[in-house]
């Protein structure tokens, strides 16, 4: 059997590599919320922490941008209380002095914030997208970056997700199945979904 091509393979866009002196890092919600003892804990998010941790130290090793965007929920509420200690970020991957931080409060990390504006001045159109989760912010920012005229890579072992029911039946979509799925819609014309940090480069090809 023939392996299907993505549409962004059949418009030859797939092979163009990332480098990060052309490009951003975007972490998405790398907050307390969804580790192990969080109200949202998420499948493998140790291990997605610590990709996440490896992308970062190559963004400020090669001088490139990065962008903490945080989800805050409402004051008092169950989830990312914005006044409690599951909406701050994850220490392992905290921002520094200096790197931006932008505060959304639905999915799509574009929607009522100024991230737009922050890349735009960053003068960065190539960003690297990481966070949580998969099938929620980090497939809405993905998609939503398209439409504000940036390419887009998701890492997809920089991200993590969790069970959900499916609504179609009474079993379980596990939190891999998910993932992978989401990866695949995202990489058929979103963004392209590279394996890990190792896939980008420090400098573009001449």
């Amino acid at each position: 059997m023939t392996r299907p091509k993505t549409l962004l393979e059949m418009a030859g866009a797939a092979g163009i590599p990332f480098a990060w002196e052309k490009a951003a890092l975007v972490i998405v919600d790398a907050q307390n919320e969804y580790l192990a003892d969080g109200g949202l804990p998420l499948t493998g998010v140790d291990a997605a922490v610590a990709e996440i941790a490896k992308l970062l130290a190559d963004a400020r090793k090669n001088g490139a941008p990065v962008v903490h965007v945080r989800h805050h929920g409402r004051p008092g509420g169950a989830l990312f209380n914005p006044d409690g200690p599951k909406a701050e970020f994850i220490a392992a991957v905290k921002p520094r002095d200096g790197e931006a931080i932008v505060t959304k409060g639905l999915p799509n990390s574009f929607t009522k914030t100024n991230l737009d504006e922050v890349l735009k001045g960053l003068g960065r159109t190539d960003v690297i997208i990481c966070g949580f989760q998969s099938h929620m912010c980090i497939s809405a920012t993905a998609r939503s970056a398209l439409d504000h005229g940036y390419r887009a890579a998701v890492i997809g072992s920089a991200c993590a997700d969790r069970d959900l029911p499916d609504p179609a039946s009474t079993s379980t979509i596990p939190a891999t199945d998910l993932h992978r799925i989401t990866m695949a819609a995202l990489n058929d014309r979103f963004a392209i979904v590279l394996k890990d940090a190792g896939a980008i480069s420090a400098k573009a090809a001449a």
